[in-house]
């Protein structure tokens, strides 16, 4: 036993939730927003503001036109799975043969590739660096045990896990759409908490394929988190403070909920709020890529990914237009009631004397 752990150490593999669960999956959302999301701002820019280069194919393969967004697009499970062998340190010729198990485990596992390549990336990852610089002809083991592993464990598992993220998805947009008010609440105060915790929103909702009122309140709940927290630690973080978690990220404040908990609770009980408001009152849907649902205000990625799932709607002809409505329930859903509502819960929590001044400041 001593000899595996002195072996796994040297070879820097650790098996922990942390590695797995924040790192990996962190990483993923990157490369998911360096590909699918990215491809599909471009395709929405060029077709909105008529740039022929953004809507012309630059390139066709295997008879399929690609436009610079299409070929973004086209290469997310290579993104994710390199993404993932990064943030697991893996070695280089690792890291390269991951091109090819990204693009398989995605491709194979359909709608919910996502799932199927964090779990085969992972694992492609540790037994490609167990075996890296073993041998006198590395440059042939290392992507030939790699590239082996990932495309047999995409053959053999990754339809399947594709299968079950797309079936949990469903069953959540189905009972979304069912019960509205209690699971505009139960998805928003979740996914919020996911994207202030130290894991990834955007992963989850990309693996599960969360789009539709769902969609609609997880980014409900990730503005909560983010705008809320921005605006309410103005006073200790100022204008520095805003911009950071307001368009950054609610994870900056991770250290002060450890410290004390109770700060967390004005940005959940929001998300909470404007979770139903935004199924229920404004029908809020997100028919854009799925990972825009775990985004909140982060560059605001929900906002455009609402915004091209309107357009996609229009185009296939189940939404007229785009109504002022619809433009004033995701101004305050995103932006004014986050914005208000937030501090005045915090306030109360200060008056009560469970929140107190410095507690929200940013290191």
């Amino acid at each position: 036993m001593e000899k595996i752990r002195a072996f796994l150490k040297r070879k820097d593999i650790e098996i922990s939730a942390k590695r797995y669960g924040i790192d990996a999956l962190g990483a993923m959302a990157q490369g998911l927003f360096c590909s699918l999301l990215i491809g599909t701002i471009i395709n929405t820019l060029g077709t909105q503001f008529h740039i022929g280069f953004l809507t012309t194919a630059v390139a066709t393969i295997a008879g399929t036109e690609y436009t610079v967004g299409g070929l973004a697009t086209a290469m997310s499970g290579p993104a994710m799975a390199v993404a993932i062998g990064y943030a697991l340190k893996c070695p280089p010729l690792v890291l390269f043969s991951l091109i090819t198990v990204g693009f398989a485990s995605n491709a194979l596992g359909g709608a919910g590739g996502p799932l199927a390549v964090l779990f085969v990336a992972i694992i492609a990852s540790e037994i490609g660096k167990a075996v890296s610089k073993e041998t006198k002809i590395d440059i042939l083991v290392t992507p030939l045990v790699t590239i082996g592993t990932g495309v047999g464990l995409s053959a053999l598992f990754a339809p399947a896990l594709g299968t079950a993220a797309m079936k949990v998805g469903d069953v959540i947009m189905w009972a979304t759409e069912l019960q509205p008010f209690l699971m505009g609440i139960l998805v928003s105060v979740l996914v919020g908490i996911a994207l202030t915790l130290p894991i990834s929103s955007a992963a989850i909702c990309a693996a599960l394929g969360l789009t539709g009122l769902a969609g609609g309140a997880a980014v409900a709940g990730c503005c909560a988190q983010m705008v809320g927290f921005a605006v309410m630690s103005f006073k200790e973080n100022r204008f520095g403070g805003l911009v950071s978690q307001g368009i950054g990220t609610s994870m900056l404040q991770m250290g002060n909920i450890v410290k004390n908990p109770r700060i967390w609770i004005a940005p959940i009980l929001t998300s909470a709020i404007t979770g139903p408001i935004a199924t229920c009152v404004f029908h809020l849907e997100m028919n854009g890529a799925p990972v825009s649902s775990g985004m909140g205000t982060c560059g605001l990625v929900g906002q455009i990914g609402v915004y091209t799932g309107w357009v996609a709607d229009i185009a296939n002809g189940t939404k007229a237009a785009i109504t002022p409505f619809d433009w004033a329930g995701l101004l305050l859903v995103s932006f004014v009631l986050p914005a208000v509502i937030c501090p005045l819960i915090n306030s109360i929590l200060v008056r009560t004397n469970w929140v107190h001044e410095g507690d929200l400041t940013l290191a």
